[in-house]
């Protein structure tokens, strides 16, 4: 498939939309730690048909001055919680939401959070699909998400069957858009020389070779081509010049 024509789509598998979907919130304000927290979640909002990586595309300019640190309890009453999302994206609300309904249902045996003010609220019916994960049945309707304990199998395909199908069949996606999100994600990369070069994976070369970082028994990596300043073609290619004079 090409991207030659809008209504081609490809399937992404979950590494490659994980690898976008970090390197474009690496681009944020938001905490490297939260960004962890929520790289699965333009994935499964793809394959829940929300709005997916268009939604990603086209709310990039406003979720880089993102602050989930806005969002904030504004009133509880035993198993009943309503959350001020302060105008942050559904996305950056559902990590607190799935935390708060666990520890509600646990207290109580089941719990109800109301969201308000989120944007995109439709997002946060991805919750139902990541509740599983820890222990929780969690349905969403509108703003309003209820939760009672589950039992956590161990079993991708009992806790997490959406994760399970995108495991197993990837995503569809609009190749035009996919493209857009392949070069906006080369954004969060340094550009491409020598320097970078060295300086990349879990160990720095220096120019005269010699390595800062890991140095394993077992690495067979070959780093003479990054520890000389010129490729033995470039080295030569003078001494060919000076024997035609």
């Amino acid at each position: 498939m090409t991207s030659s024509h809008s209504n081609t789509s490809m399937r992404v598998m979950p590494r490659e939309m994980r690898l976008m979907s970090e390197r474009i919130f690496s681009l944020t304000n938001l905490p490297k730690g939260f960004v962890l927290g929520i790289g699965d979640f333009p994935m499964y909002s793809q394959k829940l048909g929300l709005g997916g990586f268009a939604l990603f595309e086209g709310r990039f300019e406003s979720l880089k001055s993102a602050d989930p640190a806005r969002i904030s309890i504004t009133a509880e009453n035993g198993s009943r919680v309503i959350l001020d999302a302060a105008g942050e994206h559904a996305w950056f609300v559902v990590p607190a939401a799935i935390d708060l309904l666990g520890e509600l249902a646990q207290r109580f045996g089941s719990a109800e959070l109301t969201v308000a003010n989120a944007a995109d609220a439709a997002e946060l019916a991805i919750a139902a699909s990541l509740g599983g994960r820890t222990g929780l049945q969690i349905t969403v309707a509108g703003n309003v998400l209820k939760a009672v304990p589950a039992a956590v199998t161990g079993d991708v395909r009992k806790d997490d069957p959406l994760l399970w199908s995108l495991l197993e069949n990837g995503a569809d996606i609009e190749a035009d858009l996919w493209w857009r999100i392949y070069h906006l994600a080369k954004q969060a990369l340094a550009t491409d020389s020598v320097v970078s070069r060295r300086h990349a994976g879990p160990m720095i070369i220096n120019e005269d070779g010699t390595i800062i970082g890991r140095k394993d028994n077992d690495d067979e990596t070959d780093v003479s081509f990054l520890a000389s300043k010129l490729s033995e073609r470039e080295q030569a290619q003078p001494q060919k010049e000076s024997a035609r004079s």
